[in-house]
């Protein structure tokens, strides 16, 4: 799997609006396409958010497979925006064969703040291609109430079988109250179950 981000800078505008202009009225929407991966697909999702005279505020774009998808914050203002932005993307639809889905946000996105007392880990298995393998330890992740900041995974042949290896990278925040000596029982043991090598340490920070 290969993943990509971007963001624009504070201010930046990508639409024809003032970022900083009227912003009583502006509004915010989460846009989410998926369609075939081809050179230009950035362009045209861009150029969509520009031409409704939206600003570009965050993106994570990635391919999976031969597909392409895309997670957009956009902002924008103006009484029509909304009904701009579902026109356009479903002209976008249409002329790209693209499937675009826009959510409108009740409020303005608020950037998280990070404890700096907040320790991440990371979780690498890996084993034969299975059905259960995400589902198991994410789980069992999830009855600790840990949060998953980021999940990738990757099939790739083994190189003499030919056999299908999975490869599955997780990166999670613990609660403050949570035993991780207990927590890496727990995740071994479903590891054991679904025959998959697993290790737990502790994440760099992504640059």
């Amino acid at each position: 799997m290969f993943s990509r981000r971007t963001r624009a800078s504070p201010g930046e505008t990508t639409g024809q609006c003032s970022y900083h202009g009227a912003m009583s009225n502006r509004r915010w929407f989460a846009i989410v396409a998926i369609g075939r991966d081809r050179p230009g697909i950035v362009a045209d999702l861009s150029e969509c958010v520009y031409q409704c005279g939206c600003n570009l505020e965050d993106a994570s774009m990635t391919t999976l497979g031969n597909e392409f998808a895309t997670l957009m914050l956009v902002s924008g203002a103006g009484e029509d925006i909304a009904k701009t932005l579902s026109d356009a993307t479903r002209r976008l639809e249409w002329e790209r064969n693209l499937t675009v889905f826009v959510r409108p946000l009740e409020e303005p996105p608020q950037r998280r703040r990070q404890d700096p007392h907040t320790v991440e880990y990371a979780l690498r298995a890996e084993g034969v291609d299975k059905a259960g393998i995400v589902a198991g330890l994410s789980r069992c992740l999830a009855d600790h109430d840990v949060e998953i900041t980021d999940l990738r995974s990757a099939v790739r042949p083994m190189a003499e079988s030919g056999t299908p290896l999975y490869t599955l990278a997780i990166r999670f925040v613990p609660p403050a109250t949570v035993d991780m000596e207990a927590l890496e029982r727990r995740l071994r043991a479903v590891a054991e179950r679904l025959d998959v090598e697993l290790s737990v340490f502790r994440a760099e920070p992504i640059s």
